[in-house]
């Protein structure tokens, strides 16, 4: 017999998947500049610069300093100037000791709750969030509670929050700035939900974790500060990928990083050991360790996401849409203009419009267009909107 779960998965690809192989399609069909794709979160900036002539410089030392593998959590040098970076950056107390290496934020994430969870633990996400915390939680033999948002602004519903939590919950996922809706939690939030977790950590008298999941931490605008959770929760894990921020998401790598005064902080980082050995996930690439170790603090052009985010909101909303202004990431989450977000996204393939709907993401009625797209393509969509709309305005729906 298969593992069923395993099948399950594997025969059902994520909604996303799905809409990016269909767009695939689409444009050896008609043509890619008639195709209006907005379904992956696939940076569209190129990286910076130095990323190029940091390849270009390891290319030429010898393979054994470069190809060969690294210890289990990573290039020593490489972690100490992760947590050089953070400290330096957000006033911290990092160690290299703290930091551990792996292949992008999925792969922090998934060690993260493997390394915590326990048959039957709960963990609890916000609505919305990435889909694949379901996969990775479940897939530890954890359950996963939802917490439902703000009716507006998407911060955290703190009362529907504290009825989630229970003896049993081990951990709550925080994702900010937030895939699918680029909202930022404020620091008040941030504040107001380490209090929460503090009181209930000793009311149950074991620990909550926090565990924030980052990879857009440096993609924000209008001058939005990200708050650095660890500064206001004791038991925080920050999972973070260069995915976004260098524009390298095919490279797969990012870092956990554990500040010393976690509670458990020495079996802390050795359950994270035995949950990267137990899922194979030992050893990060290691040319691109030492990529983003000469590239730490460096991202690609910001702005130009800002561009897309101001130009598809602003178009948005003219044509009559009601939509979430993003505070950072490259993701805009827009109200389906009927009740069945699937219905909705299905009548916009009608156009050559390719948008995700908000289910998996456990918020109904909306969808999410990821803005990481040339300029062009938000240019070309917007006629198609138009006639998306007058649809609905005209009741021409069959």
């Amino acid at each position: 017999m298969l593992s069923e779960k395993c099948y399950e998965l594997g025969s059902k690809s994520s909604i996303i998947r799905e809409i990016f192989a269909f767009g695939q399609m689409r444009k050896a069909q008609v043509g890619p500049d008639q195709v209006y794709d907005f379904s992956l979160g696939n940076p569209s900036i190129p990286a910076p610069p130095s990323v190029k002539q940091a390849v270009m410089e390891l290319m030429d030392t010898p393979a054994e300093e470069v190809h060969a593998y690294t210890a289990a959590s990573g290039d020593l040098q490489v972690r100490r100037t992760v947590a050089e970076s953070l400290n330096r950056r957000f006033s911290e107390e990092f160690t290299e000791e703290g930091i551990f290496m792996t292949c992008g934020a999925a792969a922090s994430l998934n060690i993260s709750i493997r390394a915590l969870a326990n048959e039957g633990d709960e963990f609890i996400v916000f609505a919305p969030f990435f889909p694949e915390y379901r996969c990775w939680v479940e897939g530890a033999g954890a359950i996963l509670k939802v917490s439902r948002p703000e009716a507006c602004g998407f911060q955290i519903d703190f009362q529907n929050l504290e009825q989630l939590l229970s003896p049993k919950t081990k951990a709550v996922i925080v994702n900010s700035p937030n895939n699918p809706s680029g909202v930022v939690y404020s620091e008040e939030t941030i504040r107001r939900l380490a209090g929460m977790l503090e009181k209930k950590s000793k009311e149950y008298g074991s620990p909550i974790y926090l565990i924030t999941d980052e990879p857009y931490r440096e993609i924000v605008y209008d001058g939005i500060q990200v708050p650095f959770v660890t500064r206001y929760y004791r038991n925080t894990m920050v999972c973070y990928s260069y995915s976004k921020s260098l524009s390298l998401p095919g490279e797969r790598i990012g870092y956990i990083a554990v500040p010393g005064r976690v509670q458990d902080y020495k079996r802390l980082m050795a359950a994270i050991g035995g949950a990267a050995r137990m899922l194979g996930f030992v050893c990060a690439p290691s040319l691109f360790q030492q990529v983003v170790g000469r590239c730490v603090e460096e991202t690609g052009d910001i702005n130009a996401y800002k561009r897309n985010r101001d130009l598809l909101y602003e178009g948005l909303t003219r044509l009559g849409y009601t939509c979430v202004k993003p505070q950072g990431a490259f993701y805009l989450f827009v109200q389906s203009l009927e009740e069945d977000a699937y219905a909705f996204c299905q009548r916009a393939k009608n156009y050559d419009l390719l948008l995700v709907p908000s289910d998996d993401f456990g918020c109904p009625g909306y969808v999410r267009i990821a803005y990481c797209v040339a300029e062009k393509t938000i240019v070309g969509a917007m006629p198609a909107f138009e006639k998306l709309a007058k649809e609905y305005k005209q009741g021409q729906l069959c």
